[in-house]
């Protein structure tokens, strides 16, 4: 079941969004699409993060976003891609209209059935969707540490990552790619980040300032990261690839 509260806490966030969040490996792009094809549907794109990445692989990208805020980003960023307003439930192309089906970051704020089921509409018979997620590298302990702190749920050892490899409704499961890759980042843009995850967006002021104060003691007791501008932070990407049936 999808946490309302939590799914509509970052319509209000753009450009917060696309300067903390981390982007996505060029390799889970090859995963989906190692030859050029048509149309790619970036669903649930939010400000761009792997829209961008599309570009140069189909003669037409299409990214679909509920939020205003983030739609407006992604507009001014990517003014070659045909960026609509939309949901996962009620994607707005016509029957058949994409060679591939992009989803980062997205896939458990959906409707499973009918997301589903409209992906399928929409997608051509035979084509491809891959649903991607980054996550924490559990050998990195202070990041781990602060997901803990954070963002709970995702910071525990079995993630919403997992769930995608299950069967859905109108898809073969093809083959699941875990990519790593290392990302360099300021210690004040790693704790901005923080600040555009659903946990922190619903808390109230108190909890947030706990949060934050916890995110810093963390960061100035580890050996890795203590008196530290700059942070080698390593990611995971999960990429799970499909197959409509």
């Amino acid at each position: 079941m999808v946490d309302e509260t939590l799914a509509r806490s970052f319509e209000g966030i753009g450009s917060e969004y696309e300067r903390y969040r981390p982007g996505f490996p060029a390799g889970a792009v090859e995963l989906l699409a190692p030859d050029r094809v048509g149309t790619i549907l970036d669903l649930g794109a939010g400000t761009g993060k792997f829209t961008e990445l599309l570009i140069g692989r189909a003669d037409r990208v299409v990214a679909v976003e509920p939020s205003t805020a983030m739609l407006d980003v992604l507009h001014a960023k990517l003014p070659e891609v045909t960026a609509l307003s939309g949901t996962a439930e009620r994607i707005p192309l016509e029957d058949g209209a994409a060679d591939a089906v992009s989803v980062a970051q997205a896939f458990h704020w959906f409707d499973r059935e009918p997301a589903c089921a409209e992906i399928t509409r929409v997608l051509a018979p035979g084509g491809a969707m891959a649903l991607i997620w980054n996550r924490a590298d559990p050998a990195c302990a202070w990041d781990r540490s602060c997901h803990r702190i954070v963002h709970p749920a995702v910071g525990a050892s079995d993630d919403t990552t997992r769930a995608a490899a299950e069967e859905l409704p109108g898809f073969r499961f093809v083959r699941d790619e875990e990519l790593t890759w290392r990302e360099v980042i300021s210690r004040d843009d790693y704790i901005g980040r923080w600040t555009t995850v659903s946990s922190f967006l619903v808390a109230d002021e108190p909890r947030r300032a706990e949060m934050l104060a916890d995110v810093h003691r963390v960061l100035d007791e580890h050996v890795d990261t203590a008196g530290r501008a700059e942070l080698d932070l390593p990611h995971l990407t999960d990429v799970y690839l499909y197959r409509r049936a």
